[in-house]
């Protein structure tokens, strides 16, 4: 029997480009150049490979369960029915509610359109005689999906998974920004000046410390050190101006 590259518990990067089998229809990447070429990418979001823990839910379930029956840097193809994915669609959870009782919260409803409505999401279905039809199904209830997956690698390190854990949670911020240090049971992250005003920086950094402790339990604590250094001083220019004496000394170009 050939043992699988990962267990519970490992480390990894992963590739993926998320379809519904049914239509073809790609709604998830992390791939950036297949998020542009089926119109999914959003300005500001991050494209590169996912972090995942095998076993601790960071992808859909059955994903998740799939990665320890493939190989490191070869392509692989998950089929995940409705049961295992988003659940079937329930005819129960559709709903024809007024145009007016939209129209008077501002919005304006168009076909596919998502909004929220009672405090839960729905998808406009049709619009017709005064009336919205709302669809309250997740809008991948009922649907087949499949991805297509590659382990870009398995992390072996403290180093690289410590690393990986503080990029997951700053994603904006490239990696090798980051320094940290391992000693004993202290884990000291010198934080980058690009960090310094993240939008939701204190969430970030506690976030960071749980996961390192999650799991690394033999880490007491987790440090973070901002160091804000001076501007470097611009070196002044010095014009020297000529004094009238040199003015008269030159001679005057005659025309």
């Amino acid at each position: 029997m050939m043992l699988m590259d990962l267990q519970k518990g490992d480390f990894a990067v992963i590739n993926y480009t998320a379809k519904v089998k049914e239509t073809g229809e790609v709604f998830d990447t992390t791939i950036e150049d297949v998020a542009k070429k089926e119109r999914l990418y959003k300005e500001g979001d991050t494209y590169e490979p996912k972090l995942v823990v095998v076993g601790e839910g960071w992808v859909l379930k059955a994903l998740d369960e799939s990665l320890t029956t493939m190989e490191t840097g070869k392509a692989s193809s998950v089929e995940i029915l409705p049961d295992k994915a988003f659940g079937p669609r329930d005819p129960e959870k559709v709903k024809r509610v007024p145009l007016k009782q939209l129209l008077v919260k501002d919005i304006v409803p168009t076909i596919g359109m998502r909004l929220e409505y009672g405090g839960k999401n729905a998808t406009v279905r049709a619009i017709g005689a005064g009336r919205v039809l709302l669809d309250f199904n997740p809008p991948l209830a009922g649907k087949t999906l499949v991805y297509d997956v590659t382990i870009e690698k398995k992390l072996e390190a403290d180093e690289e998974k410590i690393a990986a854990l503080i990029h997951r949670r700053t994603p904006a911020i490239e990696g090798n920004k980051f320094t940290f240090s391992i000693k004993t049971k202290v884990v000291n992250v010198e934080m980058p000046e690009d960090a310094f005003y993240l939008e939701g920086v204190q969430l970030a950094k506690r976030g960071i410390a749980l996961d390192i402790q999650r799991f690394f339990p033999e880490i007491a604590s987790v440090k973070f050190t901002e160091t804000f250094k001076s501007e470097p001083k611009k070196a002044e220019t010095k014009k020297t101006e000529k004094t009238d004496a040199e003015k008269q000394d030159k001679p005057e170009t005659q025309a």
